[in-house]
């Protein structure tokens, strides 16, 4: 595809440019295309791959005297060799040779030829030149009222034979303006008022207004994360989700604020690094995280290490520079002055971040939490709450000492409240072998299954059982001595039940003691249907008490007065969390669990005596007796109202995952990109080699690192960032860039079609601080964006590709913007700015393939529904597939331009995934509800939709189509009741064979190519 652009484009050179009147040649327009596509592959920058010693990108090399001859010879085409290969018919002279397949074409070959006798004159690559402003205001086109903008195009026009259209009518210029700069269409309000004053004065008002709409920064942020390969899942393997959302509303927030283009690149890059770092500043260092990453266990961790390096010199080489420094990693680059060296010293300027070649588990990631501005002040309005009430609940008072007292008392004489029950029988019901130990406990050893239930029973005295206390008790048997038998000591119990006879226990409630939280309580659970995942250290005994919402009667035995009763203990949360060894104890009086949840610790304790004990002994006495004293029941419930309220904020927060620097690894180069290779030269931190000019600074022999780099990039020195970007931006409001190539402006790369207005462009935007808002305003300020884009018969002739811009383009809407409109026009779109990631509706199955783990998405069911289609989420190997209908990337590398087709699957689309039958239904009961006739229904419908009337034709379609739907939906009343109820949003309408009918207009109105076009 690529050489046949670049064929295309060579004769597009020629074609398109002979037309004008010219005094000579240019090589980077003229002559370095065809060198580049046909001649550098062997005779280029790549020394591995250069043939006799050649270069001819280089005018020394190819005009060097070579014994009796010179490849080029300046003036004089026969003497000069190159021509001779050229036109030669020997195989094993001819240039390029045969099996190369890529000869030169007639016109190519007399390009050369005239090149030569010309003078043979080289340039640098036109984008690696030193960037200075071209003087645009002496061009003999300069035109009153028009910008230095215009002034270049006309006169490119004026060369050529061709004019301008005229401006496009009002109604088409505001929604042109207002999809380019917002992503979403007008309103037919503000289109009336524009067409009634459509002045320059409020043009430029227009202009104003969108560029200080919220939506702006989403409408640009949908382009930078096709940039930045954004999205909410590794891309590896499972690609398994990962919470970077934070990002995402960085950028947005980024572009509203107008923040300084070099500021921007500063913050994405280093954010980290900078000093006393803002969190919007750390959040914008996710940037150098969004590389796809690999969770799977079988991954070599040094291999991925090594491609996540890759991945970002390739994303940042083409998001800032404009270049494909990728090429270089496995030799050097064959067309332009990267070396392999360049590629991995580019790459050393990443070597700190701190990472895994796997990602697993959580340790490795630095998951930072994002709190809104209203969750930040929640969180501190929370915690002072929290400290004033813990200072109220540590304090001492007379009262609460002499309660201390008399509940040491009290303790001592409860001591005997537990009776250790010695069991009569266990089983597993998987495999695993329980043994009833000596010391009264339970052993589970042998298998160990993902899911079991241990069936114990017990005979006592007792007549009822009003608690049960099991003591989960470490074994040398167990993994670091348990007490779980994972080797963490991890422990999950998901279920316990107490039966005797035909009764069955119910729960009030559950706590369980945490060795590393001294006594205190902790509560877990208040169903016992929920589990407890128990977290002791390893080594130490534990507890967990359940009270029963009222006591147990247990049945008695035949032989007289002993009862019996059974507990059933089921886990079920996976292999490492089985329990190894336990005890079980029971109490017969009714008690709150906290009283007696550390009763043999608390007993031990009280017997040592006040006099006897440690200040730390003393201190975790009076913690257990603070834990259960009626005196500070309100405060405690207080806390652990204010503590859940906490928790829950703090859990609610968005995380992004960070980058944080570490201790550099060492970076070598790799031969041939290969990871296992540790022959290659260890290299430090460095820009490319032949743009080291543009920043002295780069020779120090201190380590540089992400802030270097990232003040290199945008150091008025360095000519292709600012290049790169107004191009890019200049893409956005005329459809293609001044190079079409906009993701390569090396020497693959097309040459601009207007070379002095890109350089302008660049020194303006670094002139005006990087202000991306003021390049914008320039843009659509200009005459020549506001031209109409249907073009004449003489413009479609002479330039069928818009390549001169006598007319404006026109493109169908990005992905997100056509879902935008949609839900736009049928009210439905939800405009709050950032938050989560949404999941709209989908096909069922489409994520079946998804492994590791198996996966089962779930639609969003709330508000979330209808957001723009820039929040939803972005599953890299299973896009959501209305996006990828209409050509969004996955995002897998960096996308800079995106591909525009024009399928059938898009118009069945529109037609029927569910979003846009939900839209249309909507926007069918809107439309019965604003007029009573079907012609002003049409008209009113199409007014929401594109901001004008229907004309005659499509008034007479669609009331025919009216009719017909009708009819079937008469016959068929079960149908529309089905099309009444799609989607979540409520009917507002009764009669739904009317909506019904009125969907099936909606449906086409959404289906037009002028609804999905911007013009």
């Amino acid at each position: 595809m690529l050489r046949f652009q670049l064929f295309c484009f060579t004769l597009m050179n020629v074609c398109l440019f002979s037309d004008a009147v010219q005094a000579e040649l240019e090589f980077n327009r003229d002559i370095r295309p065809i060198l580049s596509n046909k001649c550098f592959a062997c005779h280029g920058p790549d020394a591995n791959k250069r043939e006799a010693d050649l270069r001819l990108d280089q005018a020394a090399s190819a005009t060097q005297v070579r014994g009796e001859y010179q490849v080029v010879f300046p003036g004089d085409a026969e003497q000069s060799e190159l021509v001779s290969r050229i036109l030669s018919h020997d195989s094993d002279e001819q240039m390029p040779p045969p099996e190369f397949n890529k000869p030169l074409t007639v016109e190519e070959i007399s390009l050369l030829k005239q090149w030569i006798v010309e003078g043979a004159k080289w340039q640098d690559h036109w984008s690696f030149s030193p960037l200075t402003r071209p003087e645009l205001t002496g061009l003999e086109t300069q035109v009153s009222n028009h910008s230095s903008i215009d002034t270049a195009i006309l006169a490119e026009l004026k060369k050529r034979g061709m004019d301008q259209l005229e401006v496009a009518d009002p109604r088409t210029l505001l929604r042109r303006l207002s999809f380019d700069i917002t992503g979403l269409p007008p309103t037919p309000e503000d289109v009336r008022a524009f067409e009634l004053d459509h002045s320059q004065t409020s043009y430029e008002t227009a202009v104003d207004q969108l560029l200080q709409s919220p939506h702006f920064g989403e409408r640009m942020a949908i382009y930078w994360l096709d940039l930045v390969r954004y999205a909410d899942t590794l891309g590896y393997h499972g690609d398994q989700e990962r919470s970077v959302s934070p990002y995402r509303d960085y950028v947005i927030n980024a572009f509203n604020k107008n923040m300084p283009f070099d500021q921007f690149t500063i913050e994405n890059l280093a954010g980290d690094l900078l000093p006393e770092p803002t969190l919007d500043q750390k959040v914008a260092s996710t940037y150098n995280r969004l590389n796809r990453a690999s969770g799977e266990g079988g991954v070599q961790p040094k291999e991925y290490l090594a491609k996540y390096v890759s991945d970002r010199v390739r994303t940042t080489g083409a998001v800032w520079l404009g270049t494909t420094i990728g090429c270089a990693e496995c030799h050097d680059h064959k067309f332009d002055p990267f070396t392999t060296k360049d590629f991995y010293s580019f790459g050393a300027f990443f070597a700190d971040v701190k990472e895994q070649g796997i990602v697993s588990g959580a340790n490795y990631i630095e998951q930072m939490p994002v709190p809104t501005p209203e969750q930040s002040q929640q969180e501190a309005t929370l915690k002072d709450k929290l400290a004033s009430l813990q200072n109220q609940y540590d304090a001492r008072s007379p009262e609460l000492e002499a309660a201390y007292v008399e509940w040491q008392s009290a303790g001592l004489k409860s001591g005997g409240l537990w009776e250790v029950i010695t069991p009569v029988s266990a089983t597993g019901d998987s495999g695993t072998t329980l043994t009833i130990l000596e010391d009264k406990a339970v052993l589970a050893s042998g298998t160990n299954p993902d899911r079991e239930t241990y069936q114990v029973k017990f005979q006592t005295m007792a007549q009822q059982i009003a608690a049960v206390r099991i003591e989960i008790l470490p074994d040398s048997s167990l993994p670091n001595n348990g007490p779980g038998r994972a080797g963490n000591g991890n422990l999950v119990v998901n279920a316990i039940g107490m039966t005797s006879g035909d009764q069955t226990a119910t729960w009030k409630t559950a706590v369980a003691s945490h060795s590393q939280d001294g006594f205190e309580a902790k509560q877990l659970a208040e169903n016992n249907s929920q589990g407890w995942a128990l977290l002791p250290e390893t080594g130490k005994a534990h507890q967990l008490i359940l009270v029963a919402k009222e006591p147990l009667q247990l049945a008695e035995l035949e032989q007289g007065s002993l009862h019996s009763f059974q507990l059933t203990i089921q886990q079920n949360h996976g292999s490492n969390h089985t329990i190894g060894k336990f005890r079980v104890h029971i109490a017969t009086e009714p008690l709150e669990a906290n009283e007696a949840l550390a009763s043999t610790e608390m007993v031990e304790l009280l017997k040592l005596g006040a006099g006897e004990r440690s200040a730390e002994q003393e201190q975790q006495l009076f913690n257990m007796f603070r834990a259960s004293t009626p005196l500070l029941k309100n405060i405690r419930e207080e806390l652990a109202l204010i503590k859940k309220q906490l928790t829950d904020l703090q859990q609610s927060v968005l995380t992004t995952l960070v980058t944080v620097s570490t201790t550099p690894r060492e970076m070598r180069v790799l031969p041939r990109g290969d990871w296992m290779n540790d022959t290659g030269e260890i290299v430090q931190p460095a820009v490319p080699t032949f743009l080291s000019q543009s920043d002295p600074a780069m020779s120090n022999a201190e380590r540089r690192n992400r802030l270097d780099l990232a003040k290199w990039l945008v150091a008025r020195e360095n000519p292709l960032v600012a290049r790169t970007f107004v191009n890019r931006l200049w893409m956005l409001f005329f459809g293609q860039g001044l190079s079409r190539s906009v993701d390569d402006l090396g020497s693959q790369g097309e040459w601009p079609t207007h070379p002095e207005l890109i350089d302008w462009l660049a020194v303006e935007f670094i002139e005006n601080g990087w202000n991306v808002k003021h390049m914008i305003k320039l843009i659509v300020m200009s005459h020549t964006y506001r031209l109409s884009s249907t073009p004449t018969a003489q413009l479609q002739k002479r330039d069928p590709y818009n390549y001169f811009y006598g007319r404006q383009s026109r493109w169908r809407l990005d992905a997100e913007m056509v879902r935008d409109n949609a839900l736009s026009i049928s009210d439905l779109l939800v405009t709050q700015v950032g938050g989560k990631s949404a999941r709209p509706y989908q096909p069922a199955g489409y994520w079946d393939q998804l492994n590791f783990p198996k996966r089962t998405y779930q639609h969003d069911t709330n508000q979330n529904q209808y957001r723009r289609g820039l929040y939803t989420h972005w599953q890299r190997t299973f896009l959501h597939p209305s996006m990828l209908a209409f050509d969004a990337p996955s995002r897998e590398e960096c996308t800079a331009q995106r591909e525009r087709s024009n399928t059938p699957l898009q118009a069945l689309v529109l037609l029927n995934d569910p979003t846009y039958v939900e839209a249309a239904r909507v926007f069918a009961e809107h439309i019965v509800q604003q007029a009573t006739a079907p012609e002003d229904r049409l008209n009113w419908a199409y007014q929401k939709a594109m901001q004008r009337n229907a004309n005659d034709e499509e008034l007479a379609v669609l009331s025919g189509l009216l009719e017909q739907q009708v009819a079937y939906y008469t016959s068929n009343p079960e149908e529309a009741n089905k099309l009444a109820a799609s989607g979540l949003a409520p009917s507002a309408n009764a009669d739904t064979i009317e909506v019904a009918a009125w969907t099936g207009i909606a449906r086409v109105i959404l289906n037009l190519k002028e609804t999905i076009t911007r013009y």
